[in-house]
């Protein structure tokens, strides 16, 4: 059982992101899958290692990412069964909108194979940076769009509320690149329903090559269904109102807030014995 996987997070922006641990799990491979879809990112990546195979060759227009996950898996498996130390380099963090790294450490884990996640700077980690969210000052949501949308989620308002993959909102058969404006009307008219049309929202994109400008428009919730989007375009939604103080709770903290401070006194006062002891 000489083989192994190691599933690596390269970071968001090219070269600048990529952890120490990820580089040397990548340079001391026997094969490197690439699951990057850059081909200035793939070179990159060669000039780490002489042996890199793409995985983007298993996605085609019309076929389910079912099948393409599969295929990628497989793909890895058959090289950590082979006795090699198989590397899989990922955009980001492996482990955040990624099935075949998951798929592929579970399997090689139940199968014997040491299997290691290394993680990465993520998009999410992009996005507080380059919009300057605070995660802790009013709370975040994130949903993958479609999920979203063909789920009851419940959602709150007054927080921040992100979804992944806005371009692929609304697609049931995992066989497209991209839905269209009909599709983002349903989720516009759904979204409806606690915000107002006119609600500022922003559709982001990391950089990806340090002369990437940082995609951040801003642009109304009506605007949406004509917005230019892509695959790996975000929408960040602003709270549109303010926290409401749960007062039921708020009452019952300060009534035992109250009770420790009544408690105090006594607990602190010096007993008999203690007295007879100082004596």
């Amino acid at each position: 059982m000489s083989g192994s996987l190691a599933c690596v997070g390269i970071g968001m922006t090219l070269g600048a992101h990529i952890c120490p641990l990820a580089r040397s799990y990548i340079e001391q491979a026997d094969v490197v899958f690439s699951g990057v879809s850059d081909s200035v990112v793939e070179l990159w990546l060669q000039e780490m290692h002489c042996d890199v195979r793409s995985l983007q060759v298993y996605y085609a227009e019309g076929k389910s990412r079912h099948i393409t996950y599969r295929e990628m898996v497989e793909a890895m498996l058959s090289e950590v069964r082979a006795g090699k130390k198989v590397v899989g380099a990922f955009y980001g963090h492996p482990g955040v909108f990624a099935h075949a790294p998951h798929k592929s450490i579970e399997m090689a884990q139940n199968e014997g194979y040491p299997a290691v996640m290394v993680p990465g700077i993520s998009a999410e980690d992009c996005l507080i940076a380059d919009l300057g969210i605070d995660p802790g000052r009013v709370g975040c949501q994130q949903f993958e769009a479609s999920q979203f949308m063909f789920y009851q989620r419940q959602y709150d308002p007054s927080c921040y509320v992100v979804l992944w993959q806005i371009g692929l909102a609304g697609d049931k058969s995992l066989t497209k690149f991209a839905t269209g404006r009909a599709h983002r009307q349903v989720l516009i008219e759904l979204l409806a329903d606690k915000y107002p049309l006119d609600h500022q929202v922003i559709l982001y994109e990391a950089a990806v090559l340090p002369i990437d400008s940082v995609r951040k428009q801003r642009l109304s919730i009506s605007e949406l269904a004509d917005a230019d989007i892509h695959m790996h375009t975000t929408l960040v939604i602003p709270p549109s109102e303010k926290m409401r103080p749960n007062q039921a709770v708020l009452d019952r903290l300060a009534q035992i807030e109250q009770q420790l401070t009544q408690a105090e006194p006594a607990s602190a006062a010096p007993t008999a014995a203690t007295l007879a002891l100082v004596k």
